[in-house]
């Protein structure tokens, strides 16, 4: 297990990915920041690119695409298809990096909600052991951090 800033990452099985960050804010205002394609835009992905989505279709069998832009240009394109929608408490959809295709992940996130403060645990499971420890490789674990960060002043700024 590592801590990096406010999240924890852990890897409970071959398969699985665990990442977990505690908000300082109400679970609908998290739901909110993390389903509306206007309020993603400010946080998805680190501070070096710029977000766009492309597709935010929140409802069961709706498409999602996420654009990170480099200064330089250089695109890192992310897609899937929202498979099951509790708001404001729990999503289940998949994760894709197009610049790996065909590595496709099936990501749950669960919004809990204590005394204000909200505790997102997002569990992604992969097909292989060599799929999940490539992920951890990619640098997602720094950039999920980073994004969480963003998020966090968000938060702040929307509450």
């Amino acid at each position: 297990m590592t801590q990096q800033r406010a999240m924890t990452l852990t890897t409970p099985s071959d398969r699985e990915i665990q990442l977990t960050r505690t908000f300082d804010a109400p679970r609908e205002l998290v739901w909110k920041a993390m389903t509306e394609a206007r309020l993603v835009e400010q946080w998805w992905g680190p501070r070096r690119y710029t977000a766009h989505v492309d597709k935010l279709d929140l409802r069961v069998g709706g498409a999602w695409r996420y654009l990170n832009r480099g200064a330089d240009g250089q695109e890192f394109w992310f897609n899937g298809v929202f498979r099951e929608i509790v708001p404001p408490e729990r999503l289940v959809w998949t994760f894709e990096f197009e610049g790996f295709p065909g590595h496709v992940s099936v990501e749950t996130m669960t919004l809990e909600e204590h005394d204000g403060k909200t505790t997102l645990t997002a569990t992604a499971v992969v097909d292989t052991v060599e799929d999940r420890d490539g992920m951890i490789q990619s640098g997602m674990e720094e950039g999920a951090a980073e994004s969480y960060d963003r998020l966090e002043e968000l938060l702040r700024t929307i509450a």
